[in-house]
């Protein structure tokens, strides 16, 4: 016997993929965003999880929203947030003049010109550690704070938040409450043991092309009004509706079809389309794939969505990082500063944390040797990391790095301190529960004895 997982309709039936299908219940992308339609056990291709019993709430947080700058590959710390022009040539390389900024006492590097002039609106820390040294480990453990090899799937900070700040308490938008901006991360299970309710929708596509083909919504080859001509065709080939009247599961399908194409074609897919936007408000985004996605994050959260991540590779210069680095840091700068001002100008800075880091840093001594040729390595043993907004506070430095960058000299913070911190922030209680398939007693943040911690960021919040 074919067993089947079954679909549930809005007044409760219970019908099998294959009638889904007849139905058409599958045929427009758009039904994944549709949570008021066909319940929490389709939504985004979700098998059911347990729901908390009630959200770990703190008080009313400040933040009600995180825009993650996501630095792929592990960005090199005395390079960006903590240069170190005394350490020499084999440490700094070309960059040994850093830039001050409009804070006293506060340096970075030379190409970071924009995010120079408003250092007050954001806090360095420069003593992130957690002595992981590979990709997909790092990378795991930065974003849920949580050492690998236990034999459980930790969801990481955006689909904590989403869970909490969406799903539980009845989230009701077409746009996804957890989005990646462009492709995703792919080195580990963002959702964890939540289960795929909680994992990120992936954008795909180009928001620096002439038209963002955002995955499921936008086609790069097929025009709105094209789109809009197809819809009436199928409507006019369609007789089943009249052939049986009143059907529940028609009317079930039907609804799901409006639903999605009211974000294919509606307003509320209209928040991808970058050319709304004023062409001025573009150029001082960069014209390129990291600064549109800035902006793209800035709609999102405009719109509703609660967590947004900007996956931004091309960090692991393993071989001719400076040259890497002439490229990559102006992208970063103008991307990133334009993004914290244009929170700051709407009113959003307030309530919207946005931090920005690698899953590392980069080995302080440069390898000149070929075949490398002025490269960096993976160094878990510290790393920096940019934090702003949603009620942390501005212009100041938390930790410090040794001389030569090589290991934390004063003031430790681990993932778990950072993720903590941001989820008081957001209102939520670090030490509540999380709703577990088993039924785990497992919290937002590790409390277990053998946790690494230097405390949460107080002297930022």
């Amino acid at each position: 016997m074919n067993k089947e997982t079954p679909f549930i309709t809005p007044d409760g039936k219970r019908i099998t993929r294959r009638d889904a299908l007849r139905l058409g219940l599958l045929g427009a992308a758009g039904l994944a965003f549709a949570p008021g339609l066909l319940g929490k056990s389709l939504l985004w291709g979700a098998e059911p999880t347990p729901v908390a019993t009630a959200i770990p709430s703190l008080v009313a947080g400040k933040a009600k929203a995180v825009i993650q700058v996501w630095l792929w590959g592990g960005p090199c710390h005395i390079d960006t947030f903590d240069p170190k022009p005394d350490a020499g040539y084999d440490y700094c390389g070309p960059f040994k003049t850093p830039l001050a900024t409009n804070v006293p006492g506060i340096w970075i590097n030379e190409k970071l010109t924009m995010l120079a002039k408003i250092a007050d609106k954001y806090s360095l820390i420069r003593s992130m550690t957690h002595g992981n040294f590979g990709h997909e480990t790092a990378a795991y453990l930065t974003q849920t704070g949580r050492q690998p090899g236990d034999g459980i799937v930790y969801p990481c900070v955006g689909a904590v938040t989403a869970q909490f700040k969406a799903f539980d308490v009845g989230y009701k938008g077409l746009i996804p409450p957890y989005i990646v901006l462009t492709q995703p991360q792919g080195r580990f299970s963002e959702a964890g043991f939540l289960g795929s309710k909680c994992k990120p929708f992936a954008t795909g596509g180009d928001p620096a092309a002439g038209r963002f083909a955002v995955e499921g919504v936008v086609s790069s080859n097929i025009t709105d009004f094209r789109q809009q001509n197809r819809r009436e065709y199928l409507h006019q080939l369609n007789t089943l509706d009249k052939a049986v009247p009143g059907n529940a599961q028609l009317a079930a399908a039907s609804a799901c079809e409006k639903t999605a194409y009211d974000l294919i074609l509606g307003d509320a897919g209209k928040v991808f389309d970058l050319s709304q936007e004023k062409n001025e408000v573009r150029d001082q985004y960069g014209r390129n794939t990291f600064g549109q996605s800035c902006l793209a994050a800035r709609r999102l959260v405009e719109k509703g969505a609660v967590y947004v991540t900007i996956n931004y590779g091309g960090w692991d210069t393993h071989k001719q990082h400076f040259q890497a680095m002439q490229r990559k840091l102006p992208e970063l700068d103008r991307g990133l500063a334009t993004l914290l001002q244009d929170l700051s100008d709407r009113g959003m800075l307030d309530s919207t944390i946005v931090w920005c880091c690698g899953e590392f840093g980069r080995t302080p001594k440069v390898d000149w040797e070929p075949p490398w040729q002025g490269g960096r390595g993976h160094y878990g043993t510290v790393f920096s990391c940019l934090v702003a907004g949603g009620g942390f506070k501005g212009g100041h430095i938390v930790g410090e790095s040794d001389a030569r960058g090589e290991k934390v000299k004063e003031r430790p913070v681990y993932p778990g301190d950072l993720l903590g911190s941001m989820y008081e922030l957001m209102g939520l209680d670090p030490n509540a529960k999380l709703p577990h398939p088993q039924g785990q007693d497992i919290r937002l943040t590790d409390s277990s004895p053998t946790a690494k911690t230097g405390g949460r960021l107080k002297e930022i919040m």
